[in-house]
């Protein structure tokens, strides 16, 4: 086959595939949209899910279905995720795990990057320095003090292996030099109440989870862990500003969509779900569930999660952590 008529076939291909794509979005959605929420029902990124879901369905005149595929840290809904029809009707939100299991786990079946389509980066959690109130210290620099004279004492809660928990006290021990006796547990339910009752003295929960005890008194908040002061508990200093400088562990995630989804349909569901997340009912309410509402470009979330990465890799090597 002469060359130039080569050169034309691949022309009329491309041009179809785009054509298509073209017609694809023109008409997406045409059917119900599933988001799938690798997690139970009621947290963070399932609360999002919710609301963010509802909007969609209004504006994209299709329902939206929650389908929560809890387990394996997270992993088990994100490889469903992974391995779903990338045709923009199944799409999924992650959390913080998303750039931290990479370092954790040898066969997880998805890369965070590679299996992926990013579409927004929707929000940040900031997490709380929650203390046992019968411990002296008010202030982190006093904390760290009372840790530093108490190394047998320092039990300090986690969610267990990956958690954001996990990783914002791996990171304050590695920032701060104070020793610890991690204690894991099965999430927030679990660990608070041996908080509440003294058997670890410290737990880094998120301000949606702990909120309400500290703000009762039942824990004592010293300080938050994102770089400015949690808009639902703006009383407690962050760490940054009581000396632990730079110091940030939020957690944090947004919607993507399986590796391949056109990018017309990623466009739409990013021009959507910004949409929503400007409404005020949507802001008040992710904001009273201690979320701090983000936005922006499929782009600027890929960025985002490149940082993660970069900086959850380095944590786990340099804490020591062994992937399983």
């Amino acid at each position: 086959m002469p060359r130039i008529s080569l050169f034309k076939l691949l022309a009329v291909a491309l041009t179809a595939v785009v054509a298509t794509s073209s017609v694809a979005a023109e008409n997406y959605p045409s059917r119900p949209i599933k988001i799938i929420v690798p997690a139970p029902p009621g947290g963070a990124i399932d609360i999002l899910a919710r609301v963010v879901g509802n909007k969609l369905s209004l504006s994209m005149g299709q329902p939206v279905v929650i389908d929560n595929r809890p387990g394996a840290s997270n992993n088990l809904g994100t490889e469903v995720l992974a391995k779903a029809v990338p045709d923009g009707y199944t799409i999924g939100i992650v959390g913080g795990s998303h750039t931290i299991n990479k370092f954790l786990f040898k066969n997880l079946g998805w890369d965070p990057e590679k299996s992926f389509e990013p579409i927004v980066y929707t929000h940040e959690v900031p997490l709380v320095f929650a203390v046992y109130p019968q411990i002296p210290a008010r202030t982190l620099p006093e904390l760290i003090a009372w840790m530093k004279a108490h190394p047998d004492q320092a039990k300090v809660a986690t969610s267990g292996r990956g958690s954001a928990q996990e990783m914002a006290a791996e990171l304050f021990r590695l920032a701060s030099g104070v020793p610890m006796l991690m204690v894991p547990y099965k999430g927030s339910s679990a660990a608070q109440p041996d908080l509440l009752a003294g058997r670890t003295i410290l737990y880094i929960d998120t301000v949606s989870a702990i909120q309400a005890q500290v703000k009762a008194g039942s824990v004592r908040g010293v300080a938050v862990t994102s770089l400015k002061r949690a808009a639902s508990l703006p009383e407690v200093p962050t760490a940054d500003e009581q000396g632990l400088k730079g110091y940030e562990a939020n957690t944090n995630g947004g919607f993507l969509a399986p590796a391949g989804t056109p990018q017309p349909v990623i466009a739409k569901l990013n021009a959507e779900i910004n949409a929503a997340l400007k409404q005020p009912d949507v802001r008040e309410k992710l904001e009273a569930a201690g979320i701090e509402v983000q936005g922006g470009t499929a782009q600027e979330y890929a960025t985002r999660m490149k940082a993660d990465l970069g900086k959850w890799g380095k944590v786990i090597h340099d804490a020591g952590i062994q992937a399983e």
